[in-house]
């Protein structure tokens, strides 16, 4: 007997990882994208799970970090992109970053080469028709206005808003390394580094200052009728950022803390500008933390003062788009499906949650989601003590409501963290009570060391053979 499709619509890293999930459980998978038929204002190619900002998917350390620790369960789940992230690293430090070109292009073969797998090329300008019993919406912060206005005609409540900016690539042959130097903070050893994995361009107080000043005063991208959406606090455009006062970037993406001037070692630099790793060629790299709504000319005259950039070119100069998401604990179930409308999930982004990891989680989640109850098995949703479950639970109800003002909304993206876990009792260590910094790493390792045991049991629980069905 034949199984009926699931539909899947937008081919970015959560709609791929829900497909990719799907197919290996052995349910027939079509794939929906609109590139190239119809672009979208940050994407540059047609390629599957295209990263449009960073190429970072951030920390690694699976023992104290919470995406790190998400990582881990993405690996144990059999995640295509944590595979391709894998296969494609570019030194970071502690972080994993990843060739952005050949990381979309293994993820893109992997599906296209599928034997359960149909990737069709085309716009879904409305909701999926009745007859797709079992879809996924992964349309992302960038969904099609037409598919957003038929979501929100479905639901009855407006999507929220809020913007998200992506940060400048520069030709490594451009930078001046007599004057910036390759280390990262604290010498710091990641997947695939050396503990020299970032590019460091240091400042003086007066280089500092007149930068901060030019950022205020340089020209800004006008929006006219989206004023008034809010930032997500994770991806602040820099000159949001000097706004907030002149000593917030030299805290932030800015911070001179943990590195040392090979040129000059006696001297402590004011603040420093990180550039990290791009590509796999190591012939890009982009500017850590500097996202901006900047025009083009003002980012290229004003990012031209910092010390060692004086004569960059940009691959790609800075940007800002609009991202949308879903009021998800009012509109979805703990499935991630539409209650007013089964079998129907959303995935990835457009539910609320915030980064490249954590949209390809919630992608995976959907996707087995929906070949389970497309194969009739039950559907067990990941323990809250997980990466997965903690945050699957912030998305479906994990938010509080605000008493003070009846009908709004307190629901925002958030990337996974260890304050959405439930509590955990700290091993005591004999003879020995644990205070401070000891006590905040013993809890984390706490954390994860129950997360990856409850994944574990998890994952082998809801397992399903090809063989069995």
């Amino acid at each position: 007997m034949s199984i009926k499709p699931v539909h899947i619509i937008g081919g970015g890293l959560a709609g791929s990882e829900a497909a990719w999930q799907a197919a290996q459980a052995g349910v027939p998978v079509i794939l929906h994208e609109m590139r190239p038929v119809r672009g979208t204002d940050a994407h540059k190619t047609e390629g599957l799970a295209e990263l449009v900002c960073s190429n970072s998917f951030r920390s690694d350390d699976a023992e104290t970090n919470a995406v790190g620790l998400l990582h881990a369960e993405m690996r144990l789940a059999g995640s295509l992109i944590m595979e391709s992230g894998d296969t494609h690293q570019v030194p970071a430090g502690g972080a994993l970053a990843v060739d952005r070109d050949g990381f979309s292009q293994a993820v893109t073969a992997k599906l296209e080469s599928h034997p359960l797998m149909t990737i069709v090329r085309e716009e879904v300008s409305s909701l999926p028709p009745e007859e797709w019993d079992q879809a996924i919406i992964a349309t992302g912060p960038l969904t099609a206005p037409d598919l957003a206005a038929a979501i929100a005609a479905k639901t009855g409540a407006d999507a929220l808003a809020f913007f998200d900016a992506i940060a400048p690539i520069i030709h490594f042959d451009s930078i001046d390394m007599n004057v910036a130097w390759f280390q990262s903070r604290y010498d710091k050893v990641g997947p695939g580094g050396t503990g020299k994995d970032y590019i460091n361009c240091p400042m003086d107080k007066a280089q500092y200052d007149a930068f901060i000043e030019a950022l205020l005063a340089g020209a800004k991208t006008e929006f006219k009728q989206w004023e008034g959406t809010p930032y997500f606090d994770g991806c602040l455009p820099i000159e949001v950022m000097a706004e907030r006062g002149p000593e917030t970037l030299r805290h932030g993406p800015m911070k001179p803390m943990g590195l040392t001037n090979a040129h000059n070692p006696t001297v402590k630099p004011y603040a420093v500008v990180q550039l990290r790793q791009d590509n796999a060629l190591g012939t890009l790299y982009n500017m850590v933390g500097f996202q901006t709504k900047l025009k083009h000319g003002e980012q290229v005259a004003i990012f031209r003062t910092i010390p060692g950039l004086e004569n960059a070119e940009f691959a790609r100069l800075g940007g800002l788009h609009r991202n949308t998401y879903i009021n998800s604990p009012e509109l979805l179930d703990g499935t991630l499906q539409l209650k007013a409308r089964p079998g129907l999930r959303f995935a990835g982004q457009i539910t609320g949650c915030e980064g490249y990891v954590e949209s390809a989680a919630i992608g995976l989640l959907a996707g087995r989601f929906a070949a389970a109850a497309r194969q009739g098995r039950p559907l067990s949703a990941p323990p809250v003590t997980t990466a997965f479950g903690a945050l699957l639970n912030h998305i479906t109800g994990g938010h509080i409501v605000s008493d003070d003002e009846p009908g709004k909304r307190s629901f925002q993206p958030m990337n996974v963290n260890f304050g959405l876990f439930p509590p955990v009792e700290v091993p005591k260590v004999e003879g020995k009570r644990l205070r401070g910094k000891e006590k905040t790493l013993a809890k984390k390792r706490a954390m994860t060391a129950r997360a990856l045991q409850d994944c574990g049991a998890w994952l082998a629980t809801g397992e399903v053979t090809k063989a069995a069905e």
